[in-house]
């Protein structure tokens, strides 16, 4: 015996051997198979680099289902073998095995083992019916190899609906045990294209789609699927929107949790929050349109659920409600149709309680699938009808279906209603309570298939057959549109690079970088302005504005006095010419007094966002609100931070000015020139309104108003013969104009004759003031630009990058799509580049499906 078990031992090396050669060689195909490509396919897999490496992955990910299929394949070869010994020791151990089979046909599943070690340790101990623990260690290994291969041989011949009826009774549901791990990645691709195009009904792979009236159980259905309590409930429609639901398993996480990928709502883990973001999501519908086919998107990732992309849609209706629109019936339909297309599958949910024959759920898959052979009956409230009815339901034969019924019990008899005080407990509390429900429906639905397990015999049946029938049956309709989808991903990729070549010659262009640059082209726009804005800038505008103050002084202080001609003579008395002396410290003082601080920095202030508002209105940023906000509020942030500082430093600085000031001569020469100037303008702009309102009034009718004017001086201006209001007032216009004239022709001859020197200063009040706002400006603006201008042309960039980095993908990407051009760029590269990942991925299960499927064939013939 030791020889033959020596042979036996090298054929199994031998075998593992093989085995391990051809995993090798499948590796090694890859790297043939890529350089076997043509030129065109080298491009296409050279920009998918991923595509070698997610095979691998892939192929280390199903490490698991590798080792069950090898034991499939490998261990029946090496029963083979091992029965294939001489006859003599065939002869030997048949009776052996036989009664190895009839013993196992009766153990439990969970005695399995231990009971055929005992029995198998009691045979080989004793084969003549005597106690002997003398046998050869070879013997024993012998006797063990031949009794395992008998035992699975018999387990393997065992009744499949036995095995099936034995698992109701297992404490732990090991559905994710069966899960493959190319459902995961297919459901990944499936997302992938449904960001490609959420409304086209080719571009995509199957999912599984919930039907069923509204009191059929369907909620019920896929929360006992999840194992969490979620889904929107009530008495009246709640459900108005499809709700894509996408169940991931995830075994390295402890805990569920939910996303709601278009809300940007992410990582819930209470699902009382969840059910009510359903029912805002829901209600968000119009009570006039009732029914949207906007989808509600929902991820759940959970080391309890099975890798399924499942929708739950609107329930069917038979009558509307009086608060209802009357098209609701039609609406609920032509919504559901849509989802019903091939080649989704099909999860029909009809209640035991109801005839099949006025199901809702049969009768709409009927309409898009005769054969039924996408079709899966789910049959709801077994509990509610004797076990003969039931069973009678999930064998008919009158509305058969080539997926077969699935009988459930997704609610127990203890947990139908709720009491009052289970809703005056916290969210917390609610969802402890929610899982003690499930976990009461589960065992109450374990226990009910368990007891009639005679009558459910030849039946599908529990919630865990549903569930592992739905991951193969997903997983095969998935594989199946593997290829054609890929030839439509290859098709809409030709066609998407082909635009894409044409309208913008493959140049690459994010949200992102397109903000960047034209943030960047907007700081040399801001450089070149700080370069502009040196210190005659700020001086220009500050002299502007006081230069209108002087006059506003000398208009009301001076002009109107009637003792002006004073001025020129040249006998004037000591009395007369100390009143205008005080006249003019009067006017000097309110002038260092009327707040150069504040005014100083608010014109500058305001004068950089003008120029800031028209660098926006001339660059790419000018269609972009958003932008355009973000930098002006930057702006008004920065400046802000040093309003106050900077207005009490100038302040400051000009508190000297207040009580005396000193004027050279040669300021009083530049101010003397730029007096004569100012005073000329404002005669110009009084003489070019003069003739404006004669115009308009016309020459002798103006004459005749003014001399009315002249003579009657109205306080009321009232309409008065034949002189309307309005004329009136024109003609009190004009004549002011025509008397402001002749004083500033008066006060221009006298600057020019005269007021040659700072000792004429009273006597020519224009060139002082003009020399006081001079020394203003000229001291304010020293310290605007250490104080605020610097420190803004410094901070601002910085802190518009801070702002620009606190800005979400979504609103840049928002952004971006503002322009209509930027908006086509973006979205005809994002969807390439989809399409791309897409097609590398599909195209990677494929190499892998074939490989495996060669190697497996392989394994076989030898």
């Amino acid at each position: 015996m030791i020889p033959f078990l020596n042979r036996t031992t090298q054929k199994n090396s031998s075998l593992i051997l093989n085995y391990s050669k051809c995993y090798r060689k499948l590796l090694s195909s890859q790297s043939i198979l890529t350089n076997q490509l043509s030129s065109r396919n080298l491009i296409t897999y050279g920009k998918r680099q991923s595509v070698l490496h997610n095979r691998s992955v892939y192929l280390v990910n199903s490490e698991v289902i590798n080792v069950k299929r090898f034991v499939s394949t490998f261990v029946p070869k090496l029963i083979t073998r091992v029965i294939k010994v001489p006859a003599y020791i065939g002869g030997l151990f048949a009776a052996t095995g036989s009664y190895i089979a009839y013993k196992v046909e009766g153990l439990k599943e969970n005695e399995y083992l231990s009971n055929l070690r005992d029995f198998f340790n009691d045979m080989l101990s004793n084969p003549d019916g005597s106690q002997n623990g003398n046998n050869n260690n070879n013997d024993n290994n012998t006797g063990s190899s031949v009794a395992m291969s008998t035992g699975i041989i018999a387990s393997t011949q065992n009744d499949e609906d036995d095995s099936e009826d034995d698992d109701l009774l297992d404490e732990v549901d090991n559905t994710n045990d069966v899960m493959l791990n190319l459902t995961k990645q297919m459901i990944e691709i499936r997302s992938i294209l449904n960001r490609i195009d959420t409304n086209s009904s080719h571009l995509t792979l199957p999912s599984i789609v919930v039907i069923g009236s509204q009191s059929s159980g369907k909620s019920s259905v896929l929360e006992s699927i999840v194992g969490k309590q979620f889904l929107p409930k009530g008495s009246n429609m709640v459900t108005r929107r499809p709700i894509e639901l996408t169940l991931v398993n995830t075994p390295n996480s402890k805990e569920t949790t939910a996303d709601f990928p278009s809300l940007r709502i992410y990582n819930l883990t209470d699902f009382q929050e969840v059910e009510r973001l359903l029912v805002d999501a829901n209600l968000s519908v119009p009570i006039r349109d009732a029914i949207s086919e906007e989808p509600i998107q929902l991820t759940i990732k959970s080391p309890n659920v099975p890798d399924l992309s499942l929708v739950d849609l609107p329930g069917y209706i038979q009558i509307e409600a009086a608060d209802q629109p009357i098209e609701l019936k039609s609406k609920i339909l032509k919504v559901c149709d849509n989802y019903l297309q091939a080649p989704n599958i099909i999860l029909a949910i009809s209640s035991a309680d109801v005839d099949l024959a006025n199901s809702s759920a049969l009768m709409a898959s009927k309409k898009v699938d005769p054969t039924g052979s996408r079709t899966i009956g789910v049959i709801t409230k077994l509990d509610l009808v004797d076990t003969e009815t039931a069973k009678a339901i999930l064998n008919n034969k009158k509305y058969p279906l080539k997926m077969g019924y699935v009988g459930v019990i997704t609610k127990s008899m203890n947990n139908k209603k709720s009491s009052l005080f289970e809703y005056s407990k916290s969210g917390k509390d609610k969802n402890l309570l929610s899982q003690s429900k499930q976990n009461a429906t589960k065992q109450f639905e374990r226990s009910y298939f368990a007891e009639h397990k005679d009558a459910f015999k030849n039946c599908q049946v529990s919630t865990k057959k549903l569930r592992e029938k739905l991951i193969k049956i997903l997983e095969i309709s998935m594989s199946d549109a593997l290829e054609p989808t890929s030839k439509l991903i290859q098709q809409s990729l030709d066609d998407t690079a082909y635009h894409f070549k044409v309208e913008f010659n493959d140049r690459q262009l994010t949200a992102k970088s397109y903000l960047l640059n034209n943030v960047d082209i907007f700081k040399l726009a801001i450089k070149q302005f700080q370069e502009n804005f040196n210190r005659a800038e700020p001086t220009s505008i500050l002299k502007a504005d006081l230069d209108q103050n002087v006059l506003d002084f000398l208009a009301t202080r001076y002009w109107k006095d009637e003792n002006l001609s004073e001025l020129s003579s040249n006998d004037i008395s000591e009395n007369e010419m100390l009143y205008w002396h005080k006249k003019l410290d009067l006017a000097s003082s309110s002038l260092t007094k009327i707040g150069i601080g504040r005014k100083s920095t608010t014109l500058i202030t305001n004068a950089i966002l003008r120029e800031l508002n028209n660098i926006l209105d001339n660059s790419q940023l000018k269609n972009h609100d958003l932008i355009k906000d973000l930098v002006t509020d930057t702006a008004a942030t920065v400046l802000n931070s040093k309003y106050y500082t900077t207005t009490d430093q100038v302040e400051n600085c000009i508190k000297p000015f207040k009580y005396e000031i000193d004027i050279e001569e040669r300021d009083w020469i530049i101010s003397r020139e730029h007096a004569v100037n100012l005073l000329k303008e404002e005669l110009k702009q009084c003489n070019e309104k003069y003739q404006t309102i004669r115009n308009a009034i016309g020459s002798r009718k103006l004459q005749h108003v003014i001399s009315y004017l002249q003579k009657h001086k109205p306080s009321d201006n009232k309409e008065t013969l034949g002189m309307s209001k309005l004329l009136l007032e024109r003609g009190a216009e004009a004549m002011f104009l025509e008397k402001r004239s002749k004083v500033l022709n008066f006060r221009l001859k006298l600057l020019r004759t005269k007021c040659n020197s700072t000792s004429e200063k009273d006597k020519c009040p224009e060139i002082f003031l003009d020399a006081v706002s001079d020394k203003l400006t000229s001291t304010a603006v020293l310290f605007l630009n250490v104080e605020l201008l610097s420190d803004f042309f410094y901070n601002f960039p910085i802190e518009l990058d801070r702002k620009l980095n606190l800005l979400t993908n979504e609103q840049i990407e928002l952004f971006a799509k503002e322009d209509p051009k930027i908006s086509r760029h973006i979205e005809l590269q994002k969807r390439k580049e989809l399409l791309e990942l897409a097609l590398s991925k599909i195209d990677s299960l494929l190499v892998f499906r074939k490989s495996y499927k060669g190697m497996a064939k392989r394994n076989y013939r030898d």
